[in-house]
């Protein structure tokens, strides 16, 4: 408020009075004075604070896909079962329904195709240049390819790969099948 004050002081003492001017020339004509207009007070701009981004429990896809086996296959519960005590026949009803499941689970995550569409025992070429993560040759391999061969086993290719997303907690990232407990 000090400063409006001496400003119309100023502005009024100059424009009317004319000794007053001549002392505010003198004092404006002063060498080295520079008018810079007045700063304004800054005002501090509120410091964000960053808060550490909270990283989500991760599974191993492994583990995912076990897991996916285990609940709509029960391919654990079985794979881990002592099979001894049970007769041929009840062994291989439990394994059509636990074959079914699985399937379904595969072709579902992976749609799984074979590599080779040829019958198993066709006689195949394998041209020069094949990948060796296509195709394994076994027998008497000589000389430079492309080599002839009996197809032994067309092999198996996913064509996808879309596993569920993990939404369990950081304690429950290793568990295949959650204990369960009837509460009575």
């Amino acid at each position: 408020m000090g400063r409006i004050f001496t400003a119309f002081r100023a502005f009024f003492g100059t424009l009317f009075n004319g000794e007053t001017a001549s002392k505010v020339r003198d004092a404006l004509s002063v060498p080295g004075l520079v008018l810079e207009p007045p700063r304004p007070q800054t005002v501090p701009k509120p410091v964000e604070v960053s808060r550490p981004i909270e990283a989500k429990p991760q599974q191993s896809e492994a583990i995912t896909l076990l897991a996916t086996l285990q609940r709509e296959a029960r391919l654990v519960d079985f794979l881990k079962e002592d099979l001894s005590n049970y007769s041929d026949e009840q062994v291989g009803a439990a394994v059509r329904e636990i074959h079914r499941d699985s399937k379904s689970v595969l072709d579902r995550f992976f749609a799984i195709k074979s590599i080779r569409d040829d019958e198993e025992g066709a006689s195949v070429e394998i041209p020069a240049g094949f990948d060796a993560g296509r195709y394994r040759l076994t027998g008497k391999l000589t000389g430079a390819a492309p080599f002839r061969g009996i197809l032994r086993h067309h092999g198996w290719e996913a064509t996808r790969c879309e596993l569920p997303a993990f939404t369990g907690s950081e304690s429950a990232a290793k568990a295949i099948a959650p204990a369960e407990v009837e509460v009575q």
